[in-house]
């Protein structure tokens, strides 16, 4: 099942590592407003400094309120155990934090340190079916991106809920939003509540 798809940490590493190698390496200091015209596939962000959460771009809905107390994240699809989980239940997955770059073309950057959990783990407890090949994010206003679960092992792609060592502020997607390294900013989908495997 999850194995077929989800290669060893060790390989992953190493595929991480010879991606990264193809792309240009930004100096400490790189201009900020000079990011926002740049594909994020094409940068390595390494060097260039962390900004703060006040001074933050955002784009899309920022209005949306969840109410945590029957919101659900949900994993459903061609899986063998469907996932309906509160948010006190994914902060008690093993969390990871990445420091990955948001690009909104002509708008802004973001380079911020994102807390999570991965896709991996929600898929290996729903156990997804042989032969699945996409994950499709949904969260507001009825967005869906659509990602190939062989993504996950070559790019820095979770599920957020925190951002800077703060909790994810309303604007931002509250409780979780997509994380998507090499994706432009609308790709990085807001207030996720289902994961659809196909």
């Amino acid at each position: 099942m999850i194995s077929s798809i989800l290669i060893p940490p060790f390989f992953s590493k190493f595929v991480s590592i010879l991606w990264a190698q193809t792309k240009k390496i930004l100096p400490k200091g790189f201009k900020r407003d000079e990011l926002k015209n740049m594909n994020p596939e094409e940068i390595d962000n390494r060097n260039l400094e962390i900004n703060p959460l006040e001074k933050f771009g955002t784009m899309g809905p920022t209005d949306v309120a969840i109410d945590l107390k029957t919101y659900r994240l949900k994993v459903t699809g061609e899986v063998a155990r469907p996932l309906s989980l509160t948010y006190d239940q994914i902060l008690k997955y093993p969390s990871l934090t990445e420091v990955v770059l948001l690009i909104c073309p002509g708008f802004f950057a973001n380079n911020g340190r994102w807390t999570g959990v991965k896709f991996g783990q929600l898929l290996k407890e729903a156990q997804i079916k042989k032969g699945t090949r996409y994950l499709d994010i949904k969260g507001a206003h009825g967005k869906v991106v659509r990602i190939p679960l062989q993504e996950l092992n070559k790019k820095r792609i979770f599920l957020a809920y925190r951002v800077n060592g703060e909790t994810l502020l309303q604007k931002h997607g509250f409780p979780l939003r997509l994380v998507y390294e090499d994706a432009y900013g609308y790709d990085w989908v807001k207030y996720v509540d289902e994961v659809v495997v196909s």
